[in-house]
């Protein structure tokens, strides 16, 4: 169908009786449609009927029906789909499920918050309903992103990490693209990071601080760049967790060390806007990578990146990365796991190993940033599994039960055992806790008190540490379990 390529693309022309939602016959009119790499139809062709997965077009010359693969198609098709979907489910009251995807680490917003609703209130015994359930995924603690109907996900493949991409259907694996060398990750082996979703493209970090662009249609190449040989960067024992960020045109990532404690670089081609030298205004050792990945976030009027490094918290000036201020008291000299969370020119951060969790205000004189300390609570000992801030309260696990804590005061509204120590995401009104020992429970976000809506034990346990975060997409709940991803139903 695309010309000069019939060899190339023949694996996309799928004649099959896919189940998909139809389209009224007039929900589109012939178009020519064309490839993420920039290849145009010969013929026009019609949009009959669509999945998260693909599209079903009917040609205008012989009226004979070919299937394609979504993530295929060019950027310009993929919002052409999206707009009569959206067109579509206003007519029907309902929202497109574009709308309700996870594309990167912690959710749509970075705040561990998932867009869908219609989910489950209550969990029948035993959990929700398995929809599919596959293996062969490697090693390593990865949290998966869902875009347009595919899950990505990195693992390890021999002595490599790599790139999968998974139809969110069925499970089939679609491609899987190299990113670099496992690194040592004292004594857990494989990549830890998210990746992530952008427009045609997506972007990973590796154990060994390989930075690649992915291009989502076939897992091909764009190009690569590495935290150590290309930026100086330095790392602590458990190599780098990284999950880069994407503002505007700018990728924004953490190699760490005294020059390029944050890096800002060109997504489209990857050569570096600015650096920014942590390590001056405080010192090398403090800018240090730890092991959280940076939020984008707009206080006292100045859009900058908030990142959690080994001394501290630290704002930057999204501009040229100039360093603003920064919040040492949620620090540990061991491990800073978790994202912080910015709200109101006020941000909170949190860690474990004895430490705990405090809220600064940052506030701006000038050229001048001060940081005053709201409260700091020790019973907030949060070592990876994050927080979620929901209508004034954080929710957030300790090394043993899991808190409510009164975003102005502190004061800590509610704990329970719960699932012990693990993750936690939000959706539809609930927490999604994951135990880092395999335990799943959903739990009424409200401060009024521990109120569980059921639990299960996920099968097939590894017997590894379940450190990779819930995933809420769709009405889907995804589970990553070292080298196994689980898809349930939540609906």
């Amino acid at each position: 169908m695309f010309r000069a390529h019939r060899v190339l693309f023949s694996f996309l022309l799928l004649l099959t009786a896919w189940p998909l939602a139809a389209y009224a016959q007039d929900a589109a009119e012939y178009r020519y449609w064309t490839t993420s790499s920039g290849n145009r139809s010969d013929v026009r062709l019609k949009l009959v009927e669509e999945n998260n997965v693909r599209v079903k077009l009917q040609r205008e010359d012989n009226d004979k029906i070919v299937t394609i693969a979504k993530v295929t198609l060019s950027r310009d098709d993929r919002d052409f789909l999206r707009s009569l979907k959206q067109a579509t489910n206003a007519d029907q009251g309902s929202s497109s499920s574009g709308a309700t995807d996870w594309p990167q680490w912690r959710g749509p917003n970075r705040d561990g918050k998932s867009p869908s609703t219609g989910l489950l209130q209550q969990w029948p015994a035993g959990g929700p309903e398995v929809v599919w359930n596959v293996t062969g995924l490697g090693e390593g603690y990865s949290t998966p992103a869902v875009s347009d109907g595919v899950v990505y996900l990195m693992g390890t493949n021999d002595d490599s990490e790599y790139v999968y991409a998974l139809d969110a259907a069925t499970g089939n694996r679609l491609w899987e693209s190299r990113v670099g060398s496992i690194a040592d990750g004292g004594g857990f082996r494989g990549p830890r990071g998210t990746p992530t979703v952008d427009g045609d493209n997506l972007f990973a970090v590796g154990s060994d601080g390989t930075l690649v662009c992915i291009r989502r249609s076939d897992g091909a190449p764009v190009w690569q760049k590495n935290f150590k040989s290309d930026f100086g960067g330095q790392h602590g024992h458990w190599a780098y967790t990284e999950s880069p960020l994407v503002d505007g045109d700018k990728l924004i990532c953490t190699p760490g060390g005294s020059r390029n404690s944050l890096v800002a670089l060109r997504k489209a081609n990857g050569d570096q806007l600015w650096g920014s030298a942590v390590g001056s205004v405080t010192n090398d050792g403090y800018a240090q990578a730890a092991y959280a990945s940076p939020i984008a976030a707009t206080i006292g009027g100045v859009p900058q990146y908030v990142a959690f490094l080994n001394g501290g918290v630290v704002g930057v000036a999204a501009k040229d990365g100039k360093p603003l201020w920064h919040y040492d008291a949620p620090a540990n000299t061991t491990a800073n796991c978790s994202t912080p969370v910015v709200q109101d020119d006020a941000v909170f951060a949190a860690s474990g190993y004895g430490t705990g969790g405090g809220k600064a205000n940052i506030l701006r004189r000038g050229n001048n940033w001060n940081v005053n300390e709201s409260y700091f609570q020790s019973k907030m000992q949060n070592h990876h599994g994050g927080f979620v801030l929901h209508n004034g309260f954080i929710y957030g696990t300790n090394d043993s039960a899991l808190l409510c804590i009164d975003w102005n005061t502190g004061d800590v509204q509610w704990q329970d055992r719960s699932v012990g120590k693990g993750s936690v995401s939000f959706a539809d009104g609930h927490l999604y806790v994951r135990g880092e020992k395999g335990e799943i429970a959903l739990v009424e976000a409200t401060p009024d008190g521990y109120r569980e809506k059921g639990r299960f034990e996920q099968s097939d346990r590894s017997g590894k540490n379940a450190w990779p975060h819930p995933v809420i997409a769709g009405k889907r709940l995804y589970i990553h379990d070292h080298g196994r991803l689980l898809c349930y139903a939540l609906d």
